[in-house]
């Protein structure tokens, strides 16, 4: 029974700082987050460095982006937001040195068309002001996009390019922050910067209740070690 609670007692431990760990890593995740979100926006980083670094390593990195867009492979993906649910209208952007990226220009609500989407997209040079974000492959929890059908549940990049035409595209879309052009659409415009910026940060909680366990586990232990005593001849 001793061996078993000091094996129970390490294990607390261990979990309890693991956890402490956790909590300072994410707030240094949070810190660089915010700073990034916040920055002055910058050019868009190589497609060789944004492939070769880490998942995630760029993600809500601010940039400015200008080219022309394509309306013509407007994609749709399904969105849950504080307005609803409904759609990211997401656009191919041909940029001025040659490079193609998919931009989320915002929300449209539910019973949007692909048509109406496609309208909505301005005409000529756009320049473009968003956060940097990962693709989100395969599809939700739940649902597996259906490229034939031209159904989307996520930002699936690669599947989307290769479902639209684009030819090679950044690793990367842009979530829209804001969106200016010389010749604006003349139909309503998704509504952009809704980008949610959260992580949640219960390490501190969990630490507590390991560290708790461990203090019940020593307890635990010290009465052990005292009734072997009190029965020892």
């Amino acid at each position: 029974m001793t061996l078993l609670l000091f094996l129970a007692l390490a294990a607390f431990i261990a979990l309890g700082a693991w956890q402490v760990r956790r909590m300072h890593w994410k707030h240094d995740l949070i810190a660089r987050v915010n700073a990034r979100v916040h920055a002055a926006p910058v050019t868009l980083p190589p497609d060789a460095h944004l492939t070769a670094a880490v998942p995630g390593a760029f993600d809500y990195l601010r940039v400015r982006l200008s080219g022309v867009y394509r309306p013509s492979q407007t994609a749709l993906a399904r969105a849950s937001t504080d307005l609803g649910t409904g759609y990211w209208t997401m656009t191919p952007l041909l940029m001025g040195d040659g490079r193609t990226i998919w931009v989320n220009r915002g929300f449209v609500a539910a019973g949007t068309t692909r048509d109406a989407a496609s309208a909505s997209v301005p005409q000529g040079k756009a320049e473009v002001v968003g956060l940097l974000r990962s693709a989100e492959p395969g599809g939700s929890l739940l649902q597996s996009n259906r490229p034939r059908e031209d159904r989307w549940y996520s930002r699936d990049l690669a599947a989307l390019s290769k479902a639209k035409g684009t030819g090679r595209t950044a690793p990367v879309f842009v979530d829209a922050q804001r969106e200016s052009a010389a010749r604006p659409a003349p139909g309503a415009s998704p509504v952009p910067g809704l980008t949610v910026v959260h992580f949640p940060d219960n390490h501190l909680q969990y630490a507590l209740t390991w560290f708790a366990l461990s203090g019940l586990t020593a307890f635990g232990i010290g009465l052990v070690w005292r009734r072997g005593r009190t029965t020892m001849p």
